[in-house]
């Protein structure tokens, strides 16, 4: 089943939101639409982000299911739609706002945070083409490692707009990530391997 997605209808499947989100946007009357926009951006941006970077660790957990394997091989496509509701993100919150508070925010917690998730996301983004692969060679894997640190400011940035009081959402979407992530450091470092015999 899987197998048969073909790349132009992950494609679709990915822009859809961003299609309704647009139109809505198209049609604003004021600029409290964007603002309101700030949130489903973000959601799908972090939704598609933790997608991507739960593939290996699922296949590694359930090894013979063809799910993880497709995710796998298609994890760049994730990653790529993530950076794009980002993009989305950051242009909303920029369009909701007057320059003024926007400088003025720039020191604040909730909002660094996710200035700096989006900085990484963009070398990480301008590398996802199998050209910029072939080029980075061994490099390649170091930077798109970079993705875990966007992780945690994310989290950072989306529970502390709700000033810490109702983190709920935030955790709900990042608790499987994390518990994968420790599956798969454990299975790297710490899982048992049978001995070698002579």
């Amino acid at each position: 089943m899987f197998s048969r997605v073909s790349p132009f209808l992950l494609w679709f499947i990915l822009s859809v939101p961003a299609l309704g989100i647009g139109i809505e946007a198209l049609g604003a009357e004021s600029d409290r639409v964007y603002h309101e926009l700030l949130h489903p951006t973000g959601e799908f941006a972090a939704r598609f982000m933790i997608i991507s970077m739960i593939a290996t660790p699922l296949m590694l957990l359930l090894k013979g299911w063809r799910g993880p394997r497709w995710l796998v091989r298609n994890r760049r496509y994730f990653g790529v739609a993530a950076f794009g509701y980002a993009a989305l993100h950051t242009a909303f919150y920029l369009m909701s706002e007057p320059w003024s508070r926007v400088i003025a925010e720039l020191t604040a917690f909730e909002i660094w945070t996710g200035w700096l998730a989006f900085a990484i996301f963009l070398p990480l983004a301008a590398t996802s083409m199998d050209y910029a692969v072939r080029k980075l060679g061994t490099a390649w894997k170091p930077l798109q490692r970079w993705v875990y640190g966007a992780a945690v400011l994310t989290l950072l940035h989306w529970a502390s707009l709700h000033d810490w009081r109702s983190p709920g959402a935030a955790l709900v979407h990042f608790a499987p990530l994390a518990a994968l992530t420790l599956y798969r450091l454990w299975w790297i470092y710490l899982r048992p391997r049978p001995m070698l015999t002579a």
